[in-house]
């Protein structure tokens, strides 16, 4: 039990009620006691002040596809450095899939990685559970077990179940239990050995490429799926304009439908790849800019729901090889608002919208009591200078690894303060 202790002259910024207005926030017992929009609140007897000086005051961001090597891996990545990468950005809450060694398919290992996350974490750790056993996308695993261990949702991580009659039958049992299903979405006879976006710089840089229809295609049978099963489908992370186009006319249908993106195909682009920057391969590859202007249409449209990090932490040896054999993946929890921001700062996007699909929408997705300023919500918040000046260096990670798409970018926006459950976590040279 922390000392109560109230955030005064903040920019509250709350898209769960649409308010944008200046106030003041009361945090005790690690909740929001009370607020007020427009002036003071009562203080507590024996109660901090924090003066915000203006910045924003925003519920902690949830990401909602976070990888981390602990167990099994844990040279690239473990609980708590992933928990002190996160925070650093602004994420007060990451959905860890379950891509580990050994597989997070069974309750046990979801109960382990709960305890051992609130021991070492700063950030709160949200286990998804797998969808097959091993991620091989032959057996589907005990959901109702992985459920009542923790487990927020279901996906097969970065693997993509390619039989359709087995994934109806995962979408109908994951029905019967009300649980997220987050599906990957790669044809793998599509996507072959194909290492970025197919089209004409592929073609320059001698590299083969993966066709648009290698999502597309899985995600058309996707949505025909849940609609028949009633499941609570959300596509992992779409990159394509046909996608969207897909995803649109699928939710004028079925409400139960959501998608979501990484940052990196919302700011970056296939020609960022320049000549062979493997910190840019990633899947699903960057895509063109046409495909990347119809992302950021989708996101203001409300098409996409969720933004995330997609943070996937891998070590030297696997990135600095030649572009056809070097692995996937990028690092993005410190960078995710940041390089959201850039997209505020150019007119793309408004801040009520970047915050809505990085706060609210996931919480609301993932059934969190979180992602919102209200009276009795956990007091996960950040305050941001949106204005703040600075470039990204390796040197500066708190994960531990570097393999980031933003290498030396500079960026205007920066995580001054985060909170979890009421306690500073994380608090930047500057505010300090």
């Amino acid at each position: 039990m922390t000392r109560p202790f109230i955030i005064e002259n903040a920019r509250i910024i709350d898209p769960a009620s649409g308010t944008d207005q200046l106030g003041a926030v009361l945090v005790e017992d690690g909740r929001i006691g009370d607020l007020a929009i427009g002036g003071p609140v009562g203080v507590p007897d024996g109660a901090e002040l924090l003066d915000a000086r203006g910045l924003v005051l925003a519920p902690g961001l949830i990401d909602m596809r976070v990888f981390v090597g602990e167990p099994g891996k844990e040279y690239r990545e473990t609980l708590a450095s992933a928990g002190a990468a996160a925070v650093a950005g602004g994420v007060t809450s990451f959905v860890m899939m379950p891509d580990t060694t050994p597989t997070v398919d069974d309750g046990a290992l979801v109960d382990f990685l709960i305890r051992r996350a609130q021991a070492q974490s700063p950030a709160r750790v949200l286990p998804a559970a797998a969808i097959t056993k091993g991620l091989q996308g032959k057996e589907i695993t005990e959901y109702g077990l992985l459920k009542d261990a923790g487990a927020v949702c279901l996906t097969d991580g970065a693997q993509s179940i390619q039989s359709t009659s087995l994934l109806r039958s995962a979408m109908g049992y994951a029905a019967n239990f009300d649980l997220p299903f987050v599906h990957h979405l790669a044809d793998a006879e599509l996507v072959g050995d194909g290492v970025m976006n197919e089209g004409l710089f592929a073609t320059v840089l001698g590299l083969r490429g993966i066709p648009r229809e290698a999502e597309t295609i899985p995600l058309s049978r996707d949505l025909q799926l849940a609609a028949l099963t009633g499941v609570r489908y959300h596509a992992g992370q779409i990159s394509t304009a046909g996608s969207a186009e897909l995803l649109k006319a699928a939710k004028t249908r079925n409400d139960k439908v959501t998608a979501g993106i990484s940052i990196n195909h919302l700011c970056l682009n296939e020609n960022d790849i320049g000549r062979y920057r493997t910190y840019f391969k990633l899947t699903p590859p960057l895509r063109s800019e046409d495909d990347r202007q119809a992302m950021i249409e989708a996101l203001r449209s409300g098409t996409i729901d969720t933004i995330h990090s997609d943070h996937d932490p891998q070590d030297t040896e696997v990135k600095r090889q030649p572009f056809a054999e070097a692995s996937n993946g990028a690092i993005g929890l410190e960078t995710l608002l940041s390089a959201a921001l850039r997209l505020v700062h150019s007119g793309d996007v408004e801040l009520m919208t970047i915050l809505r699909a990085m706060t609210c929408r996931p919480a609301e997705i993932l059934g969190l009591e979180s992602g919102r300023i209200a009276r009795g919500a956990p007091a996960d918040l950040i305050l941001i200078d949106l204005d703040y000046p600075w470039q990204v260096t390796e040197k500066s990670f708190r994960s531990r690894s570097r393999n980031t798409s933003f290498e030396d970018a500079r960026m205007q926006g920066k995580i001054m303060r985060t909170l979890v459950g009421g306690e500073s976590v994380f608090v930047h040279e500057d505010a300090a």
